[in-house]
């Protein structure tokens, strides 16, 4: 069975592109649409969603509202932000309400797939344009935690140059291509990355790589 994707956006023909985009990449089945924040929240539970492509910016209920339903509701489903803003507010209230990725709509479709690849797996994703952004706002915002004593010398040579292309947003696909190795390969390394930086997800390792001076 494939990955079951609900499409959550107010304009018709922006979902009905979607589906016949998203329709010729194997292992990917949309399994309903939905036109208002309300009505995503209840297909995506009907339905089983396993990943939601979310517009921010819908009636009767936004998609920032619509994330914190989800994440309360169905914990198991995947949120991606996909809108044409990356206005700040915009992109920490989706980031904040629970959603795994953020993504503008003038994204090429590798990108798109990638990113729904990545999210039905737990693995967040974010827009290199936004990704600086989200980075140095959560490091303003949180005041994370310092981070482990000995962290920066407990990372590789090889982890630290993954962990800098991590930081801009590059996919473990995009990263391996980069550096000249296997996909498995840069998985390790980030699965490795997480453990040494004591984080738990890719969002938070790029925000520990700024604390840390390496990205």
């Amino acid at each position: 069975m494939g990955i079951r994707v609900l499409l959550a956006d107010d304009q018709t023909l922006f979902r009905e592109g979607l589906r016949i985009l998203l329709s010729s990449h194997p292992g990917i089945d949309v399994i309903g649409e939905a036109a208002d924040g309300e009505e995503a929240v209840r297909v995506a539970i009907h339905q089983r969603a396993d990943v939601v492509l979310m517009d921010l910016r819908m009636p009767v209920l936004d998609g920032a509202a619509a994330i914190r339903r989800l994440a309360t509701a169905a914990p198991g489903c995947r949120v991606i932000a996909l809108t044409t803003f990356d206005d700040d507010d915009l992109v920490f209230d989706a980031l904040r309400a629970g959603a795994l990725g953020y993504l503008l709509k003038d994204v090429g479709s590798d990108r798109l797939v990638a990113a729904i690849r990545a999210a039905a797996r737990g693995e967040s994703f974010l827009e290199p344009s936004v990704a600086a952004k989200v980075v140095a706002e959560f490091a303003r915002l949180s005041r994370a935690a310092p981070p482990p004593a000995g962290a920066a010398d407990a990372l590789s040579e090889r982890e630290c140059e993954v962990l800098r292309l991590l930081a801009r947003g590059l996919t473990n696909k995009e990263i391996a291509s980069q550096l000249g190795l296997a996909e498995g390969t840069v998985k390790n390394h980030v699965t490795s990355i997480l453990d040494k930086l004591d984080v738990g997800d890719r969002t938070q390792a790029a925000l520990r790589a700024r604390e840390l001076g390496i990205a």
